[in-house]
């Protein structure tokens, strides 16, 4: 059986279960899958940011450096994420993406779980590039199949309902992380939290349709053309929007990641706050609040992007500029609650860019691209932002340790994040100037 032919049997088995010839034909159902595919991202970053809370207790007992936390947590992750990720979102552009998706939940729930038996750093690293392995399978794929069955102007707001699986899964980590720690250990955590995963990995592949691709522009065609990868690249890197568009994104990321990865040992070390209380805090700020701003994101651009659709980039590069003073702020604050206080407004717009990105990155390529397309800005995204962010952070803070002590990780976050705050919204303005142009051309 040919690849097209596996899709079409796919889609079939699942709507004959269901009753209908397309199930993609009912509103309740196409919401139904942004719900599930909400869900799964959830899972995948719970998983991934569970480390961010349990790393001040994982350091005591695997005696590790703050450089040591920034690779593991950051780099080590994001290297094996963008290696795997790029094979694996052309293979999406040409198979079925549900049972990609589906089977990745299970790779990284299983190395989640398994985290919590590492008894050093080595073992731990395998275990977290396991985890990044498996995550690389979810994203591209389900982006590829959110652009498939939303029109281009509800897009933006629907793949910020899906990125809001990142703040959920946040909430998530901080929350069931910081008391399961507290009352448990970090061993347990992982555990707890690494298993549920398995179910969510029956739900996609069972409740789950492959849609035809095209089916929100009404271009379902026969056309059986695979762009290469280098293909999807080129395009790309001709538009001077997407340049300093991914630019703006790794930025943004860098202050996401480090923020997230960060806070929590600035937190500890400086305000001695539990972890229980302060996963509390950070879930409220960052998972509820930062849900509200990523689901802004999306809606108000494709609100104001239909009068003008600079509004894509110029409603992030607003929003990273607001953040700047605020997280200055945070680090300089005297006592914790000031510091959480500040910290807010940060959280609720950390994550408003990515929703009305990648919306502006599937309009710039044809219907076979989308998933290398995502898996490309991604690439981005974690070299920049997950891998660099949090392990340089870090070295500077062992850099300052002499000179400051306790405070070298408040010093290294005040010295880096508000100067990357800047560089992010240039690079954000740059891209809304040729944006429309990239999009008048941009292939069908």
């Amino acid at each position: 059986m040919s690849q097209n032919e596996s899709i079409v049997a796919g889609v079939n088995d699942t709507s004959r279960s269901l009753g209908k010839s397309d199930p993609y034909e009912s509103s309740r159902y196409r919401n139904y899958v942004l719900g599930v595919l909400t869900l799964v991202y959830c899972t995948n970053f719970v998983d991934r940011q569970l480390m961010s809370i349990l790393q001040e207790s994982i350091k005591q007992e695997l005696l590790l450096s703050d450089t040591q936390l920034g690779l593991l947590t950051g780099f080590t992750f994001a290297i094996f994420y963008v290696l795997a990720g790029i094979p694996i979102a052309h293979m999406a552009d040409r198979s079925v993406r549900r049972n990609i998706i589906s089977g990745s939940i299970a790779i990284w729930s299983l190395m989640t779980a398994v985290s919590g038996a590492a008894m050093n750093l080595l073992q731990l690293s395998l275990a977290r590039i396991g985890v990044g392995i498996g995550e690389a399978g979810c994203t591209p794929p389900a982006h590829s199949m959110i652009s498939d069955i939303f029109p281009a102007s509800q897009r933006a707001t629907a793949l910020s309902i899906y990125s809001i699986g990142i703040n959920i899964g946040v909430l998530l980590g901080f929350l069931l992380g910081g008391w399961l720690n507290e009352f448990y250990g970090w061993r347990i955590a992982f555990v707890v939290v690494g298993l549920p995963g398995i179910a969510v990995a029956l739900l996609m592949r069972f409740t789950v349709a492959e849609p035809t691709r095209g089916f929100s522009e009404n271009a379902r065609s026969d056309d059986q053309t695979s762009h290469s990868v280098k293909e999807v690249i080129s395009l790309l890197w001709s538009y001077p929007s997407f340049r300093h568009l991914s630019m703006a994104c790794g930025l943004s990321a860098f202050i996401v990641y480090a923020s997230i990865n960060w806070m929590a040992p600035f937190m500890i070390r400086t305000h001695g706050i539990g972890t229980g209380e302060l996963g509390t805090w950070l879930a409220l700020s960052t998972g509820v609040g930062g849900a509200i701003g990523t689901f802004a994101g999306g809606y108000l651009t494709d609100r104001f992007g239909k009068r003008d659709q600079r509004w894509y980039m110029w409603l992030p590069a607003f929003a990273t500029l607001l953040s700047v003073p605020l997280l200055a702020m945070t680090f300089l604050a005297d006592d914790v609650y000031s510091a959480l206080l500040f910290n807010i407004i940060p959280a609720i717009v950390s994550m408003c860019y990515l929703g009305p990105c990648l919306a502006m990155t599937h309009g710039l390529v044809g219907l076979k691209m989308r998933a290398v397309a995502s898996s490309i800005v991604l690439l981005v995204i974690n070299v920049i932002g997950l891998g660099i962010g949090p392990w340089a952070i870090g070295a500077l803070s062992d850099a300052l340790l002499n000179d400051y002590g306790v405070d070298s990780l408040r010093y290294a976050l005040l010295s880096i994040l508000p100067v990357v705050g800047v560089w992010c919204a240039m690079h954000f303005f740059l891209a809304a100037k040729s944006l429309r142009e990239g999009l008048a051309k941009a292939p069908n």
